[in-house]
Formats: C-alpha cells, structure tokens, sequence
C-alpha cells in the first residue's frame, strides 16, 4: 500500500496512508534491505508492504520510494572544502512551499536569514512564503520593501489574526516551516494545529519513545471547509532543528539565481565572472547602479558567496545582533 512519511526516529519511520483520515492509526514501518543506501525521509512517499493495520507492536516495511518532487536540501557548513560543507541533508522530500516566519519587532526582522531561506528555496524548487507574525507591533513596510522585487507572497499575522488567509495558502500543500526562536512559529502551528502536542507525542511513542527537537514531523492541517468536501486538508511539515541552511550545496549559478531580481544584470557579465566585488566589469553592479535592483540585494547576494568560498560566515548580521552572531544562537533546542 502506498504510504506518506510524517516522522523519521532512529530507523523507524511513521507513515500514514495518503488519503486517510485523522482517525486513521499511523503505520510504524523500517526500510527494507534492499533499498540499499536509498534515505527515507518526512514527506517521501512510499510503498509499503507486512503488518499495515498501525495496532501496537505492529511493523511494515518500505519497500519503494517514490520519485521525489522536490528536495529541500542543507549542509552543516557553507565552506564545501569542510567535512561539514560536503555532508549534504535532506530536510524534506515533496514539500510545495517553504514558510519562512519572520517577526517584524522582537526580535527585528533578519534579512540574512530569509536570504538564505530563499536561496535554499530557489534551488530546491519549491515556492517561498513570507509570514511575517507580530504586525502589532511594528509595519511590514521596511521589509517588503527590501523584497519588492522579487513580488514574494507574504501574510501578515496578529495575536488576533483569524489566520484564514494563511490557512488558504497552506491548503492542500505540503509547507515546510522555519524561522528562529521567539519569533512566533511554535505559537503558529498549535494555531493552525490545534492537537499538535498530541500529535506529535503520538509519533514519540510510535518510535522508539523519544522525538528529538531537531527532526521534523508532519502534522495533518485540519481540513478547510471553504476548498470542498473532498479537497486535500495539506500538511505542516514542523522543523523546530532547522534554524540557518548551509548552502555548501548550492553552485553558484543557483545561488544567483535565488536573487531572480539580479539574474538579469549578470547578462552583461564577462565570461566566467565570479561577480565578486573586486570582479572586473561585473554587470551586477551596473544593474544596480541604474537602479534596476536594491544595492541591499546585491550586497546579500555577495555576502552569501563569499560565505560559500569559506571567506566569512554568512549568517552573521552584526548590524542587528553584534559581530559574530549566527542564526538562532543562544537557541541550542531550536524553540520558539
């Protein structure tokens, strides 16, 4: 039978049949043999085969995994000379949207962070989505600006947002979430999941009795009625682990092409051009020099490959939290 992999521990995957309901009991499966060096990971899809019915004890076997759609994709290190630079992991299978939450006061909006967030979207070919949570405080005008060009969707969110525009957004898809601690993300999934705790102490128990805070889990959204009866409810796939994406990974023509507003500026480049600050005749900086695109982009863009060439670390913005600082630092859990 054909199954949906909403939870990875130790060997044991829990899956769900793609089509049932909630009440349907999760299936606790291991990888078969003969898979060989093949990963399974939250949001593959799978073929499944023995002991199906999800009662206690009972164990199935993945037998098939399906092509994948997309692969969002990250390594331990942008320096790909390092061991951790050249270990890529697979954060999600199948995903159509990466949510990137983002606070727009307390703590401020991190730029660097969504950058990379984006590139690491761009290259997996899957569609970004800003949520821009605690719009009680602060305006969102200062950041989509930053944006602008790139027309990236966003929503704005309240403590009294109703969360019906983000909920239309989610419908049917398979979202990945990510942002830092104390931006709101926790208190967003048990919004939009209102039996999130449960559910995931349900695939703790499943496993091997333990979830650790740095796996994703998939968390059925619970249907909206205004898609139809039999319109598919989508998942949230919760990466409470995934605080900054190491973007070894990425060449660099894909990391341009995660800044699509600069892509055509490079039109104009030399042949080979590393479009470094100190290249020679680089069209990056004419482009933006006509006005063609923000200097902010540009200068996130640089800061991205100089990063990838082990020359600085990308995901610190000392303008915001002192030199040095990275994303999610001072979160060892990856709460928020």
């Amino acid at each position: 039978m054909d199954g949906f992999v909403i939870a990875v521990d130790r060997g044991r995957y829990t899956c769900v049949p793609p089509d049932a309901g909630p009440d349907v009991p999760p299936i606790t499966a291991m990888r078969a043999r003969e898979l060989g060096r093949k990963s399974v990971v939250v949001g593959d899809r799978v073929g499944l085969v023995g002991d199906t019915s999800g009662a206690a004890g009972a164990l199935a076997r993945i037998v098939r995994i399906a092509e994948r759609t997309s692969v969002l994709r990250r390594t331990a290190d942008d320096d790909e000379t390092t061991a951790e630079g050249r270990l890529e992991r697979v954060v999600v299978a199948n995903a159509d949207q990466l949510v990137i939450v983002s606070a727009l006061a307390d703590p401020p909006p991190r730029t660097g962070f969504v950058d990379r967030c984006l590139v690491a979207a761009y290259d997996a070919g899957i569609e970004p989505l800003l949520c821009l949570t605690k719009a009680d405080l602060a305006g969102p005008e200062t950041v989509l600006g930053y944006y602008a060009e790139l027309e990236l969707p966003y929503v704005l969110i309240r403590p009294d947002s109703d969360l019906d525009a983000l909920r239309s957004l989610l419908a049917g898809r398979v979202s990945v979430m990510v942002g830092h601690s104390g931006v709101g993300k926790s208190t967003l999934v048990n919004r939009l999941v209102p039996d999130a705790a449960r559910a995931v102490g349900t695939v703790s128990a499943i496993g091997r009795g333990r979830h650790t805070s740095t796996s994703a889990v998939a968390l059925r959204l619970p249907r909206d009625p205004t898609h139809g009866e039999h319109a598919a409810a989508g998942w949230i796939v919760d990466t409470p682990g995934v605080r900054s994406f190491g973007l070894a990974h990425v060449s660099a023509d894909s990391l341009l092409h995660g800044f699509p507003d600069l892509v055509e500026g490079s039109v104009d480049c030399p042949a080979n051009c590393p479009h470094t600050p100190d290249a020679p005749d680089c069209g990056l900086d004419s482009w933006v020099a006509a006005g063609k695109a923000d200097p902010r982009r540009l200068a996130s863009y640089r800061r991205l490959l100089a990063s990838r060439s082990g020359e600085g670390d990308a995901r610190s913005e000392p303008d915001q939290r002192g030199p040095g600082a990275r994303d999610g630092e001072g979160d060892p859990h990856g709460g928020s």
